[in-house]
């Protein structure tokens, strides 16, 4: 029976993943690395940290054999190689906030509009197009060292193989990428004078792309999104995946590039051969988190999901609006701010926490909302991550998107995809779709239990456009 490694590159550390061709978790390992910010809005790793993270995962699941190996994790990072390979510089993350005039630029350069249909997405500060423009403004002397520039799991991937390499589901997420016909685009390079040579060939996600040194084959593997989507089975249309991290991503499969002329979704390569779009909504599990750290210290998650039970639908009027750090989707606002509203002597903390949950989930809805109007389908919702461990939430968020909500019985992340991938790299599978329907199981289906939301939904909504002229300077 096959065995196949999936590797993720994360932001606080990376995570390696052993199944079988059951999609049976066989080993895991993990580890962390340091993050850097060596100025306010700065985010920076040393991609060397990553290599020893990995090397030490690898030792740690001790596998001699090994068929395939597939490569995922944060997407967008800037890894700049001089003639050598050696790092110039550190990595510029994808939270870094230091480029927004790069981001100016790429539009002044190359027009708005034609960023769009060639991208499927407006310049943001956390693309790597826009990171390279940087060096170049600002750190010319490196610049001019530049030879090669990789993506965060691309970098893994050369240090495994030798080969540089990237693939079309985290390519589309550098600015550069021509989404709809999958290739690097020529248009964007020259009008924004940079060297294609510095790129690397992109291949498709299930696609060989070298060996090792053991002669393992690598596969081109999947962006952190993408490669999760994988793994929850998201691949095909009417399947909606929710994930419940820190931020909240609703990700879709869909046929073809169609993408939001607003920018407030993203629209990327999917692993699957075609398309995906998601939105991101910034403050998540962040909203939770914060609200359990301050306004209900010493309580856990649980705690709060029960004592949230006790208040009813609408929590009698109160709302909360959870953009603790802005907004992404489907606002793009930076000033949205956070906000509890329509307080009363008659509420208790129930209401408080049941509000916090319900303002989360009507930002998802916005998402789910935005991704149905460039097609997708929603059959059925497949919620991941660590939210998904609150029946709870699951319940709400079935009311709230008026849809069944599935849980996973393997929810292991983005890792679990690559391993996938890397399945159906080297055959295992004759391709992702069906790769998916033999691996990945559902553990539980929530149906919708008749809440009516709407009301409330309509002042969330209100309330937003009421203090959006508030919030902004």
């Amino acid at each position: 029976m096959a065995k196949l490694l999936g590797i993720d590159v994360g932001t606080s550390g990376c995570k390696v993943l052993l199944i079988d061709e059951t999609g049976h978790v066989l080993k895991q390992a993990s580890a962390e690395y340091p993050l850097s910010v060596p100025r306010p809005l700065w985010s920076e790793q040393n991609p060397e940290d990553w290599w020893t993270g990995v090397q030490t995962c690898l030792a740690e699941i001790g596998e001699t054999h090994l068929d395939g190996i597939g490569v995922t994790g944060q997407m967008h990072g800037a890894v700049f190689l001089d003639a050598s390979d050696q790092v110039i510089r550190p990595a510029i993350l994808w939270n870094d906030q230091r480029t927004v005039e790069e981001c100016k630029e790429i539009d002044r350069r190359v027009g708005v509009d034609r960023v769009r249909a060639i991208t499927c997405n407006p310049p943001l500060t956390g693309f790597q197009a826009p990171k390279l423009l940087w060096l170049r403004n600002n750190e010319p002397d490196q610049y001019r060292r530049v030879r090669s520039l990789l993506l965060p799991k691309d970098f893994i991937r050369m240090k495994l193989t030798g080969v540089k390499a990237t693939e079309v589901s985290d390519a589309s997420g550098t600015g550069l990428f021509d989404v709809p016909n999958r290739k690097w685009s020529d248009e964007m390079l020259s009008k924004l004078d940079l060297d294609p040579h510095i790129f690397p060939a992109s291949v498709e996600s299930s696609q060989v792309t070298g060996r090792t040194a053991a002669g393992i084959p690598v596969v081109g593997g999947g962006g952190d999104q993408a490669a999760g989507a994988v793994g929850t089975g998201a691949v095909k249309r009417g399947i909606i995946s929710v994930s419940l991290g820190t931020s909240g991503v609703v990700f879709t499969a869909i046929d073809e590039a169609n993408y939001d002329k607003s920018g407030a979704a993203h629209t990327f390569c999917h692993a699957n051969g075609k398309w995906h779009a998601m939105g991101v909504m910034l403050s998540c599990g962040g909203a939770l988190r914060w609200y359990r750290d301050t306004i209900a210290k010493g309580s856990t998650y649980d705690e709060i999901g029960s004592e949230s039970a006790q208040a009813p639908v609408g929590c009698d009027g109160l709302t909360f609006l959870p953009y603790l750090t802005g907004e992404r989707c489907p606002h793009n606002d930076p000033y949205a701010r956070s906000a509890f509203a329509g307080l009363t002597l008659g509420h208790t903390r129930a209401h408080l926490s049941r509000a916090v949950f319900e303002g989360i989930s009507f930002g998802l809805l916005e998402g789910l909302d935005l991704l149905l109007g460039l097609g997708a389908e929603s059959e059925e919702v497949r919620v991941t991550s660590g939210g998904a461990k609150s029946a709870f939430w699951v319940q709400m968020l079935a009311d709230v998107f008026e849809k069944p909500c599935s849980t996973l019985e393997c929810d292991e992340g983005p890792a679990y995809g690559a391993a996938i991938l890397a399945g159906v790299g080297i055959g295992v599978w004759s391709d992702v779709v069906s790769a998916c329907e033999e691996t990945v199981k559902i553990r539980s289906s929530i149906s919708p239990a008749g809440s009516d939301y709407s009301g409330s939904f309509g002042k969330y909504q209100w309330l937003y456009r009421q203090t959006h002229d508030w919030n902004h300077p």
